[in-house]
């Protein structure tokens, strides 16, 4: 498990939306026989400083994309409009980036 917070940047296709405070938990899954990281099958937990009367209705559900502050990007789904977020893994059905 890795746990980062910070100051990064919340992203709509590419474009920066606007600065977050964010708490990240990722969660990388294993292979039981060897304990080698599986590739694709992760799990991200947290929240982001979302604000429903500032942030627009829209980025509920949208795949949005998080810069973290040592410049990796995640890519999230905004759950609640209290700023809850939770992405896994890849693949057609879970993310637009393959």
């Amino acid at each position: 498990m890795e746990d980062s917070s910070g100051i990064g940047e919340l992203l709509l296709r590419g474009r920066v939306l606007r600065e977050v405070r964010y708490r990240i938990r990722r969660y990388q899954g294993v292979m039981e026989s060897s304990g080698l990281p599986i590739p694709g099958l992760y799990r991200i937990e947290g929240s982001i400083d979302f604000d429903p009367n500032r942030d627009s209705a829209e980025l509920l559900g949208a795949s949005l994309g998080l810069k973290l502050a040592d410049g990796r990007v995640l890519g999230i789904i905004v759950v609640t409009a209290d700023g809850r977020v939770l992405s896994e893994g890849h693949g057609p059905s879970r993310c637009l980036c393959c």
